[in-house]
């Protein structure tokens, strides 16, 4: 008996430990319950599909005033009307609700926050060196991607086939035969990344693709090796054609899988490898003031304040150095940035804005040895 105690107490010792290491992880995935939609995903009519000659469609445009063209200060143009390289969007997950398993594109709520947090703050990152477009499509919910039951693999499916077809669109009408860059987050990057797989390796598109930064989403190295041999793992500031993508953490971050083995290329020196890379090297983060400081699943609406707020552009905010698959920022030195919806050292809201003036400068750099290395043919 005495001996069963002390086993049950060692058990018991083991699962405490257990909890408290992966705590974040625990509340998060009871958290994400609640975004459960009552009914499968066959069960469930999907919402009406974008049309994407229609331009509410489209959450940026480069010929329309949007949120898209916003700009941190610091000197920094927005040279849409003269770039001649595109960029192709994919915004992340925006919509944290379980009325269904794909967004309906008139949900205002998740529409402000494509535009005012993720237009705004990532996808005018790009604005220095390229036109903008960036498609609506019917994301899939938040707890699609912890689902089991098939539903939530069929609701990813169904966003993937919207931005599929937006890009052929942006092909077909847009591009012109154009250079382009393609840039996501997250939900976003994850559709990036099929896109790489099924549009633009082995085809002609591959020779117009500048470079692809598929951000904030866990890129197996090997696999994209595999199913992508012509578009490399970036190792330089001015690699063309090759794949950017990094997860910023913390020091005291619990992955919620294990990222060993993910692309982690290094922003603050554009290299696939370990080195530390000093604060100094840091050309400035981008913040906007008055954001929610909640879990996003909990919002009801934006705050008027952060609607309207002005951008703060601080340099030498974050250091970074590529560990076992994540960015690692052993320091942030900034009183912003303390908001951690995601869990305790999650800094996956922040992997654009950390690092958003290395990730403009990047992005025109490469635009511009494109333009240098690949002189256009007239009438193109």
């Amino acid at each position: 008996m005495k001996r069963t105690l002390i086993v049950l107490a060692v058990v018991l010792a083991i699962l405490a430990s257990g909890a408290i290491h992966y705590r974040d992880w625990i509340v998060m995935m009871i958290a994400l319950q609640r975004l459960a939609p009552d009914r499968s995903f066959g069960e469930s009519a999907p919402p009406p599909a974008p049309d994407y000659s229609d331009p509410t469609s489209w959450a940026a445009l480069p010929e329309r005033a949007d949120l898209a063209d916003s700009l941190p200060g610091g000197g920094v143009e927005d040279r849409q009307a003269s770039a001649e390289v595109d960029v192709f969007f994919v915004h992340p997950t925006t919509f944290y609700k379980a009325s269904h398993w794909n967004q309906p594109l008139d949900d205002e709520l998740a529409n402000q926050i494509t535009d005012a947090f993720v237009m705004r703050g990532q996808a005018s990152v790009f604005n220095s060196c390229c036109r903008v477009y960036a498609p609506r499509y019917r994301q899939a919910t938040l707890y699609s991607f912890m689902d089991s039951s098939g539903s939530g693999a069929a609701a990813l499916e169904l966003a993937y086939g919207d931005v599929e077809r937006a890009f052929d669109y942006f092909i077909e009408r847009f591009n012109q035969n154009r250079p382009f860059i393609l840039a996501a987050h997250s939900q976003g990057s994850l559709h990036l990344r099929t896109l790489l797989e099924r549009r633009i390796t082995g085809t002609a598109l591959r020779e117009r693709l500048v470079a692809a930064y598929p951000i904030g989403f866990n890129i197996d190295r090997e696999m994209m090796s595999r199913a992508t041999p012509d578009i490399p793992v970036c190792e330089s500031a001015e690699q063309l054609g090759c794949l950017v993508s990094w997860n910023a953490a913390g020091p005291d971050m619990t992955p919620f899988m294990d990222p060993k083995g993910n692309v982690c290329v290094n922003p603050l020196t554009w290299r696939a490898d370990d080195e530390l890379a000093s604060h100094e090297r840091n050309l400035g983060a981008v913040f906007y003031p008055g954001a929610p400081t909640g879990r996003l699943f909990d919002l009801k609406a934006l705050p008027p304040a952060y609607l309207q707020a002005k951008p703060v552009l601080e340099t030498a905010v974050a250091d970074a150095q590529c560990k076992d698959g994540l960015l690692v920022v052993s320091e942030l030195r900034s009183e912003h940035y303390t908001a951690r919806p995601m869990g305790r050292d999650n800094l996956h809201l922040y992997d654009y804005a950390l690092f958003h003036m290395n990730l403009r400068r990047n992005a025109q750099h490469r635009a511009e040895r494109y333009l240098q290395t690949h002189p256009r043919i007239d009438g193109e």
